[in-house]
Order: structure tokens, then sequence, then C-alpha cells
């Protein structure tokens, strides 16, 4: 428990670390919110009204101390107090309430935009790190047992490729492949069925899931030839143990501890939202959310996808930690 709760008090640092030097560089960004909220036609009466109305004619500092109060806050005891305007972008964590603002652009609560897109991104992330991690171990324990040999050559050939070539790259092929030759998947979009998400999932989790493969499958590869030549491995197989037990149970085991941390920076940064490919394949989620909050210079929203995704990756770190601790006896001495 003091492991836990040490690292858990220094992933709160970070992520208030994160947000508030997010929120001061939005801060100074040369841009006027109100001016985007009132339309370029608007009077400058309107947009110093808008501008007191969004609180931008305060200081900075008093700005950030307003945002932080409402960024994680008490609910209220009342029901008509909670249910009132002031609260009616919060989303309800128990005894507590997240308040992110408002979106200029959209004019909706940005933990309902948020709400909307993360189910979706996590959904991507999940199946594109299942996809790594099953292409990745499968060939990367291959390459290693035949060390030296034509498939080992062919896997680290291919794997090299893979990290190599730019996402969209292999985006692109596989839409033209499984999207406009077969017609099995669909190019792009989000779908309006269970069945049609389904399908649409596949494509973008398979751009993210070939390039992260290539890499998993070179350092398993990679941890799997060192640990095969240790002595515990060359014990085991003296006492008789077959080569599936040697790989899964001695040497497998160890390679999954340098793995872990990959796959939970991996799964945090898809959560924040793969960028490119959800760009590419028109998938709702954060990353294409953020890039149009970007340039839309909408500061709420942009500042919620920032929680997010640091959120998200110092949690992934923090599992990754905890399956450390699972994996490795000695970390529990340390």
């Amino acid at each position: 428990m003091k492991y836990f709760f040490g690292r858990l008090a220094w992933a709160l640092f970070v992520v208030w670390a994160v947000v508030t030097i997010t929120f001061f560089v939005e801060s100074v960004l040369p841009s006027d919110p109100a001016r985007m909220v009132a339309g370029a036609q608007a009077r400058p009466a309107d947009v110093e009204r808008i501008r007191v109305q969004l609180g931008l004619d305060q200081p900075v500092w008093t700005r950030y101390a307003i945002f932080m109060r409402r960024l994680v806050h008490l609910a209220p005891t009342d029901k008509a107090d909670e249910n009132s305007k002031a609260h009616a972008g919060c989303v309800s964590l128990g005894l507590l309430h997240v308040d992110l603002g408002r979106s200029y652009e959209q004019r909706r609560p940005v933990a309902k935009i948020l709400g909307e897109r993360l189910p979706r991104t996590v959904a991507l992330a999940i199946c594109a790190v299942f996809v790594q991690l099953t292409i990745g171990l499968f060939f990367g324990v291959i390459a290693a047992l035949r060390k030296g040999r034509s498939l080992d050559t062919a896997l680290v050939a291919a794997s090299l490729l893979g990290v190599s070539a730019p996402t969209f790259i292999l985006g692109v092929l596989l839409q033209f492949i499984f999207g406009h030759k077969l017609r099995w998947l669909p190019l792009d979009g989000f779908g309006s069925t269970m069945i049609e998400h389904a399908k649409s999932v596949v494509l973008p989790a398979l751009t993210l899931g070939i390039f992260g493969a290539a890499y998993y499958t070179r350092l398993i590869r990679d941890e799997m030839i060192v640990l095969m030549q240790e002595d515990y491995v060359r014990t085991a197989r003296a006492k008789g143990a077959g080569t599936f037990r040697i790989v899964l149970v001695h040497a497998l085991r160890n390679a999954l501890v340098p793995l872990a941390t990959v796959v939970a920076l991996d799964l945090g940064a898809l959560v924040g939202g793969a960028i490119v490919t959800e760009t590419l394949f028109r998938w709702p989620g954060l990353g294409a959310l953020s890039v149009t909050a970007l340039v839309d210079r909408d500061g709420p929203v942009v500042m919620g996808t920032v929680i997010v995704t640091s959120c998200a990756i110092v949690i992934a770190n923090l599992i990754a930690d905890l399956a450390y601790f699972t994996l490795d006896p000695r970390v529990r001495k340390t």
C-alpha cells in the first residue's frame, strides 16, 4: 500500500503540472475567444460583454484559481442545487463534481463532449493494443527461437519496415485493399449500429496495431534471446523441462517486465487520441476532437483533452508499476 500510494501521489502531481502548464500556454496564445464566440461581425460592445461573461477580463492567475476550484469540487448536498445551471456541465463522481467548462465553438459542456468521444477512443485503443500484443508476442518469440535463421531475418526485416513506415501510409494501404478493392470493411466513419461500429474499428485498429506490433516484435525478440541464455533457463533445460514450458514460464514472463512500460505508454497515448489515424478514418474520437479544438482555438476543449490524455497516461503508468510489482519479485524488496 505504501508503494501504491507513493506512485499515486506522483501521478497526481504529474497531472497537475501538465494541466497548469497547458492552462498558461493557452492563456498567452494570441487569440480572442470572445471574438470567436461573438462572430466576426459582432460589435465591440458585444465582444466585451461576452469577454466578461467568460471571465476573460480577469487576470490570468484569477482565472487559473477559478478553473482549478471548479475542476474538482464537492457535490452540493441539496438536489435542487445539483440540478442548477451552475452544475449543469459537471460530471458527478459520487461526492465530487468535475467541471471542465463550456466549449466556445459547440456551446456545450466540455464534459459531455468528451463523454461522447472518450468511449470510442478507448474502444479503438484497446483493440489496437490487443493487435499489438498478439502479433508482437507471437512473432517476437518465434524470431527469438529461430535466431540467425531465414525466418528470423524475415521477421526482423518486416518489423523494421513496419516501424519505419508512417501510420497514414499503412492506413491508406489497408483502406485500398480491404475497403476499396475487396469491399469487406468500410473505408472510414463510425456507423450507426453495433455491427457497423465493430466493422469500422477494424481498419484503424489494424493500422495502429501493426505499427506497434513491429516494435513489440523487436523488443520481445531481443529480450527473449538474452533471457534464453540465462542460468535459470539452462537449469530448467537440464532438469528436462520442455521448450514450451521454458519459453512461457521461465523466459517470457521476465520479458514482459520491460514490455509493460511500453504497453502502458502506448495505451495511455492511444486513449489520448491517435490523431493521424482518427483523422484518416474519420473516427469520432479524442484525436480528431483535439485537432478541431486547436484549429478553432477552443480553449476549454483543449484543456479537457489534455486532462483526459494526461490522466490516461499516468493511470496506465501506475498500472505498469503495479504490473512490475507482480511480475518481478525484486521490485517488492526495493
